[in-house]
């Protein structure tokens, strides 16, 4: 028994990369993804493009929203072992500092070279995001690594 979808925010284990499973993957991402468009889409009624604007429950769920917009439009989610060591490069999606924010990593195992990808990783995430109604801005955090601070766009 499954306990529902939920978008890999790259902080659980890593996704299989081929064959059956990662098909399902696909298969549920496009729904929930599409969904969550469909939503976008009846809510957002007075937007010129509703599609383009994030519904009200994404605010309030922001990870996880940001997660599947990532996850739909492509990018691969890091992922952990149970011990908590980087196992896979991708994406990582967290809570931010400030309320209504999150914050979004380009992270990998040891020497996987994820810091000298980050810069146009993120830079390409932040134009996914833009797309859908996020305003991400590109920061230099501690040890001099890159992160979006991610909000509602205006």
């Amino acid at each position: 028994m499954t306990d529902g979808f939920e978008p890999a925010t790259g902080d659980g284990p890593a996704l299989a990369g081929t064959g059956r499973a990662a098909e399902v993957r696909t298969a549920e991402v496009r729904t929930a993804f599409e969904g969550m468009l469909q939503i976008r889409r009846l809510t957002n009624t007075d937007a010129a493009d509703p599609a383009a604007v994030p519904a009200a429950w994404e605010l309030h769920r922001m990870v996880r929203a940001v997660a599947l917009a990532l996850e739909a439009s492509g990018f691969a989610p890091s992922g952990v072992d149970a011990d908590g060591r980087r196992t896979a490069t991708g994406y990582r999606v967290r809570a931010g500092e400030r309320p209504h924010t999150v914050h979004v990593d380009w992270l990998g195992p040891a020497g996987s070279g994820a810091a000298h990808s980050e810069d146009a990783e993120l830079t390409a995430c932040a134009e996914a995001l833009g797309r859908l109604g996020w305003e991400a801005l590109l920061y230099r955090g501690p040890r001099k690594r890159r992160f979006l601070e991610v909000e509602r766009g205006v």
